[in-house]
């Protein structure tokens, strides 16, 4: 079976579960960079591009962190599509009139049919539009993060982290493929499985690597180096949403991520990090998941737990040092914020 959760393709209507099959991750991405010397067509220009992205969305919540955490809020505009969608796309439901105000259109597919008439692959967010022309340039998001680092530098705001230092590059990105195999997609792959076998293999070797996380985690108060990387962004975003979606929804349930204590910690410390919890939206999560995967959840019905104060509870990892932000500063108070019903954080 080839899909993608997130992502929505004329081709799948809207199912996610092939019965007796193994999940498989549609990854065609449309490959385009923006890249400060514009070999794609497409140089890094503030003001040019808009990032469309849902709340709701592990891999849109993962370019909105490292958005915030770069200072390029004034530089790359945010398009925020609604927490659910159908299988045509996401849509700007929250906007007025239901049209993001930039852009004027009503589906980020049209984003995407405007410069692919009949894209027939995943219609996805995140995605990078150029405003003038109103066409998708890409969706590739591992990439498109990566090159907020690399590619934008010249518009990081002051004291910005190095979320992609180049002499952990090689670590980070060997650490990013194995959570992104075993655990980012792996919660899809248990969720999504149609089969015994299938949810068999994929619920062992997510808790396998849950099990390797802690091990790395123990002494150390972040997976690469004594900052916050990448590699820790990309974790954050699947471990944020296990109690509250992955761990019943999708079966991931040896045990909440409350009952490990390594990374519970480990998450608590990463949310209270401004820049991280201040972008998660637990409803849009929530209504996401419940509301769109109906061959999973029938009902539609939202779980109205977990209580969510726990994650402000102390969670003592700056006892094994470490500094957030290296040398840099935290980002000031966000100017997109989540909505406070929607958030424990005040």
């Amino acid at each position: 079976m080839n899909n993608r959760e997130g992502d929505v393709g004329e081709e799948t209507g809207g199912k996610y579960v092939e019965p007796g099959g193994e999940f498989t991750r549609d990854q065609r991405y449309i490959a385009t960079r923006i890249t400060e010397d514009g070999r794609d067509g497409y140089p890094v220009e503030p003001g040019r591009y808009r990032l469309a992205v849902s709340r709701a969305c592990p891999w849109a919540n993962r370019l909105i962190i490292v958005r915030r955490l770069l200072g390029l809020e004034d530089a790359i505009s945010m398009a925020v599509a609604g927490p659910t969608h159908d299988a045509r796309s996401w849509t700007f439901d929250l906007d007025p009139d239901g049209r993001d105000p930039v852009l004027g259109i009503e589906r980020i597919q049209e984003a995407y049919f405007k410069r692919f008439p009949g894209y027939e692959r995943g219609i996805t967010v995140p995605a990078i539009v150029d405003v003038p022309t109103g066409q998708v340039v890409t969706n590739d998001y591992a990439q498109m993060s990566l090159d907020l680092s690399t590619q934008w530098g010249a518009y990081h705001r002051e004291g910005a982290p190095q979320l992609y230092p180049e002499h952990l590059r090689e670590q980070i990105d060997e650490v990013n493929a194995v959570v992104f195999r075993d655990v980012n997609n792996g919660v899809y792959r248990c969720g999504f499985a149609g089969s015994q076998e299938a949810y068999d293999k994929a619920y062992h070797q997510l808790f396998d690597r849950l099990d390797w996380l802690t091990e790395r985690l123990t002494d150390q108060r972040y997976l690469v180096g004594d900052t916050i990387t990448e590699a820790d962004v990309r974790l954050f975003t699947t471990l944020v949403r296990f109690d509250p979606v992955y761990h019943g929804h999708f079966k991931c349930n040896r045990q909440k991520l409350s009952e490990m204590p390594v990374l519970w910690a480990y998450a608590r410390d990463l949310f209270q990090t401004p820049g991280f919890g201040d972008t998660v939206d637990f409803d849009h999560i929530k209504r996401h998941y419940y509301e769109v995967h109906r061959d999973i959840n029938p009902t539609g019905v939202v779980p109205l737990g977990p209580d969510l104060s726990n994650w402000l509870t102390p969670h003592g990892r700056d006892a094994l040092g470490g500094r957030p932000f290296g040398d840099g500063t935290p980002p000031p108070p966000p100017a997109e914020p989540v909505d406070p019903a929607h958030t424990p954080l005040r």
